[in-house]
Parts: C-alpha cells; structure tokens; sequence
C-alpha cells in the first residue's frame, strides 16, 4: 500500500511538473517556427527594391525565395531520419546557427560587394540547409511530448506561431529595409543565435524519443508506416504543399502589384501583405484549439472546407488584383482563412501517424513537400504579370483536386490513434507497451 501510495503521489506531481515543463518548452519550440518563416516571409515585400538595386528580372529575384527553399526541402528528410537516432535538438540548434550564418552572409555580400546577387544567393542556399533542420523537428517533438487530444491544440499553437511569424516579418522587412534594402539579411543572425541557445539549454529530450534497435529496424518500422497508411499520408503532403504553394506565390505576386498598379512604399506593403497572413494565423490558433476536441470528426472536413475556400479566393481574386486593393485583400483573407484551416488539421495527422522511432522522418518529409511547395510559388506566379487569370484559375483547380484527394484518401482512424480520437485506452503501437505492468496498473487505479 505504502509503495501504491508513493507511485499516486509522485504521479500527480510529475505530472503538474511535466506539465509546465512541456509548456516551458513548447514555447521555446515556437519560436522556431517563428524564426524560420523570416527565412522567406521577410524578404517578400523587399523583393521589388532588390530589383531595382541588383537590376533583376521578377523571376530571377523569386530565386531567392527558391534558393533557400529547395535545399531545406531536401534537407529536412535526413535531418529528420537523424533526429529519430540521435535527438532532435543536437539537430536543431546547430540548424539555427547555419541559418542565421547563412543571414549574415548575404547581409555582408550586399553591404561590401559591387554585384552580391551570387553571392546572396550563395548564402541563402546555406541558410536553407539550416532551416532543414528547424520547424519540422520542431513539430516532431511537439508531437513525442504531447500523447494525447493536447497534440492537436499544441500543434495549432505551432502553425500559429509561424503564422504569426508570417505576420510580423513582411512588417519588420519592410521597415528595415528603409534603413538600407539588405539589412533584413543580418536580423536572421541577430535572432537565430539565441534562440539556438534556448532549444539547447531548454528542450532537454527523454532518451525514450530516439529510435532503438538498429537502422534496419529502424526503416522495417517506417517501410510498415507508409504500407498501412501511406495513401493517407501522402493526400496530407500534398495538402500541405498545395496551400503553401498558393500563399507564397499569391504573396509575392501582390508586393509586385502592390508597388507597380497602386504606388505603395514598403511599409505599407508589408502592413497589406499581412493580412491575409494575420487571418491564416488567427484561424490556425481557433482551429487547434477546436481539433483538441473534436479531430476525430473534422480534421477531415477541416481540410476540404479549407481547400474550398482557397479554390474560391483564387477564381474571384484576378478580378479584382490590378484595380481593387480593398476588395483584392478582402478575398485574400478568405484565401487566409482556408491556409489556417487546412494546416494545422494537415500537421495533426501527419504527427499522429507513427510512434516517436520514425516521427522525425515522416514530419520531415512532409517539411519538405512544404518547402517544394513554398519554393514553386513565387516564381511561377511570376506569370500572373501577363497571364493572371490562367495562373490564378489553373490555382483554383489545384485546391479543389486536392481536397477531392483528402475526400478520397484520407483515413483519419487510421492517422489519428484512439488516444486523439477518444474512447480512452491505447492505439496500436502507441507507447504504453514501454510501461512496466505496475505503471499500467497505477494508472489504471489513479484513472479510477
């Protein structure tokens, strides 16, 4: 009795330990997210000043938004697939510290030499190595700390605090770019170096989050994944690609429309161009916070909904996009609203799909069909300056394709375990098989 006693109590305050020492975390883990969007978001409304000063065309200043994202998409899948062997933080904090590296040398390529274009882009192909170690690792341990309908909520927290980012960083980009056009460059190291050092003090990893047994395990557990759930895995990637695709290139094509049909400075550029951006983070925020309670029946509907309200912003917007600010960012946010919607239902599943062995690399693989996805946009979307309706309609069809994908192929029973889904007890190759018979026991009777 004496031992069951001391197994309850210590329970109960490991777990209010637990609790604010996951909620410690989970907000450093934010700001990975926000820190790694500055990688593009920033750069977005300063675009039209760099072409200026470099003499660049639309498409070759887009290139720098793909330069950057191309290697981290590559990137992100082997620095997931380490992170389950080694630990997600001796990942990402070195990450960091290549991307704001990365910042820095682009930032000093400006400031000292006659022609920096290759130099830039030189460094932001460093920079985006780093960031493929960065906001994937992020969610991967977001999802090894929370077990249960918390995932979903902290996981729209997440996507929020990117959100937010997004929100924020056409702003300050903007602002520091009236000082000089580079200096966004050099807040990338100003920012990354001490939030590396907070994911290295701070998110201390339990050791049972990296994968044991040996490599071949390793990817026989991985290969089963994507053999039971890999048409519903790969439905979630392309939502995820899909939606960033749109944004980033619907983004960038605006602070071009922005300066050349309508005049506006870079402050006010960036101030629009958030908020659509400020609706997609808002709404990420609600709708974790709704999946908390109710993922087993609407990531699902989430999802398509979403999808939908894109592939309607993206008929309406060509009407209005070169004659009507107002009512082209009044449909925008709906466009937002749909971004908001779909990604954190997108990475609650992702998350859920497997035990912590093989999370980082799944998560990881989805970071990269994301940045594909954010690394297309801006250049393609380049063509919207003389074939807008074409390049915004031929978007419109990508949504609805998706979401009939997600209707088809996305089995949520089997992404989510019943530990989201509810009705208690363990999923399937969940983790209380790692529990000693006495642990369930004790938790059996403290449930009770």
């Amino acid at each position: 009795m004496a031992v069951q006693k001391k197994e309850t109590g210590s329970g109960r305050s490991g777990g209010s330990n637990d609790e604010k020492s996951h909620a410690m975390k989970l907000w450093v883990l934010c700001l990975v997210p926000f820190i790694m969007v500055l990688g593009n978001s920033m750069l977005i409304p300063v675009l039209p000043k760099m072409m200026k000063v470099m003499n660049l065309t639309l498409f070759q200043v887009g290139l720098v938004i793909t330069i950057f994202s191309i290697p981290a998409g590559i990137i992100i899948p082997f620095a997931g697939a380490l992170s389950d062997r080694i630990g997600r933080r001796v990942i990402m904090a070195p990450s960091l510290i290549l991307y704001g590296l990365g910042g820095l040398g682009a930032g000093f390529a400006s400031w000292l030499f006659p022609h920096p274009y290759g130099w830039i882009m030189a460094s932001r192909l460093a920079q985006g190595i780093g960031a493929g170690g960065t906001y994937q690792l992020a969610m991967a341990v977001a999802g090894d700390m929370f077990q249960s309908k918390k995932r979903a909520s902290a996981l729209g927290v997440l996507e929020a605090s990117n959100g937010l980012g997004k929100v924020i960083s056409p702003i300050a980009g903007s602002a520091l770019a009236l000082v000089i056009w580079f200096l966004p460059f050099f807040a990338y190291g100003v920012l990354s170096f001490p939030v590396a050092a907070l994911v290295w003090f701070i998110i201390q990893e339990p050791k049972k989050n990296q994968a044991r047994g040996g490599i071949g395990q390793y990817w026989q557990g991985l290969k089963h994944t994507f053999a039971t759930k890999g048409s519903s895995i790969l439905a979630t990637f392309l939502g995820g690609a899909a939606v960033l695709f749109i944004l980033f290139g619907v983004l960038s094509y605006l602070a071009d429309i922005l300066e050349k049909n309508f005049g506006y400075g870079e402050i006010v550029r960036g101030m629009l161009i958030a908020i659509p951006v400020l609706a997609s983070a808002i709404t990420s925020y609600i709708s974790g916070t709704v999946l908390q309670k109710k993922i087993a029946n609407w990531a699902k509907k989430i999802v398509i909904l979403g999808m939908g309200l894109i592939a309607l912003a993206m008929v309406i917007e060509p009407f209005f996009a070169t004659t009507n600010v107002v009512l082209a960012l009044a449909i925008l946010v709906l466009q937002g609203i749909g971004t908001g919607s779909v990604l954190p239902s997108i990475n609650t599943m992702v998350t859920s799909a497997t035990t912590s062995k093989e999370r980082g690399v799944v998560t990881s693989l989805y970071g990269s069909v994301r940045f594909f996805g954010v690394a297309m946009g801006p250049p393609l979307f380049s063509m919207a300056m003389t074939h807008r309706f074409v390049v915004f309609w031929a978007a419109a069809g990508l949504a609805v394709a998706t979401g009939l994908v997600a209707w088809f192929l996305i089995n949520q029973r089997d992404m989510l375990p019943k530990k989201i889904r509810g009705g208690g007890g363990s999923s399937k190759g969940g983790h209380v098989h790692h529990l000693s018979h006495g642990k369930v026991k004790a938790t059996r009777e403290k449930l009770s």
